[in-house]
């Protein structure tokens, strides 16, 4: 639960499905690494179920789920094979959506932003750094900077403290039910985009929106009180 409202400081995106159109294309990397073993992952599977895991966790959830045995040595294995394939399927594509850098550059002017995600940090510099982007945010914590992933508030926890914030003064701009769940146990209000779950499972967000373009300074500051500067 989040405390009392005060102003917003702070903004903390969620990097895949927010800033970044790469959700199917880690579902292609999976499928690709998964298929060496005669494991399949469907679309729907992938957006219900496993949305919001780093990688390391969606292979712990998938084989629990399909009482697989695998050990640290096979999950890192398939990992790796993930990382191979995703940086295949990310070569060929135009990833950040067409509305981040306006909304970027908006909040960047009025709040201090960081990144709270899932994926491997040298992929989310890579695609930050070929868009432009990668200069507005003041920290970047990524899978490997913590030791649970969403939907523990560690990701969250970790971004609000290195950017020395207050979590009653942060945001988090989120896509996935988990990362709502890992935002809220921190205490960060919550913007939900519909980019790539439905509104109706977004709903415990503090404001559903349908993409980036409809995010303002003053649309995010109001969850505070009061006005942008």
């Amino acid at each position: 639960m989040t405390s009392a409202r005060q102003p917003i400081s702070t903004v903390v995106f969620d990097f895949d499905g927010v800033i970044a159109d790469t959700e199917r294309l880690h579902l292609g990397a999976f499928q690709d690494a998964f298929a060496d073993r005669g494991w399949t992952l469907d679309e729907r599977a992938y957006f219900d179920r496993y949305l919001g895991w780093d990688d390391h966790g969606l292979v712990d959830a998938y084989a629990r789920d399909h009482g697989f045995a695998v050990d640290a040595a096979d999950a890192q294995a398939l990992v790796d094979a993930k990382t191979r394939a995703f940086s295949r399927h990310l070569s060929s594509a135009a990833v950040v959506f067409p509305d981040a850098r306006a909304c970027i550059e908006a909040m960047a002017a009025a709040f201090t932003l960081g990144i709270a995600s899932g994926a491997q940090g040298h992929e989310i510099v890579a695609i930050l750094r070929a868009a432009g982007l990668l200069s507005f945010f003041q920290t970047i914590v990524a899978a490997e900077d913590v030791s649970a992933c969403k939907p523990s508030p560690m990701p969250y926890l970790t971004a609000v403290a290195r950017l020395g914030a207050d979590p009653a003064a942060c945001v988090a701009i989120e896509d996935s039910v988990a990362g709502l769940q890992a935002a809220r146990a921190a205490g960060l209000r919550t913007i939900a985009l519909t980019t790539t779950s439905p509104r109706h499972a977004l709903a415990g967000a503090d404001l559903v929106v349908e993409s980036l373009a409809a995010l303002t300074p003053d649309v995010v500051a109001a969850l505070g009180g009061r006005p942008a500067l």
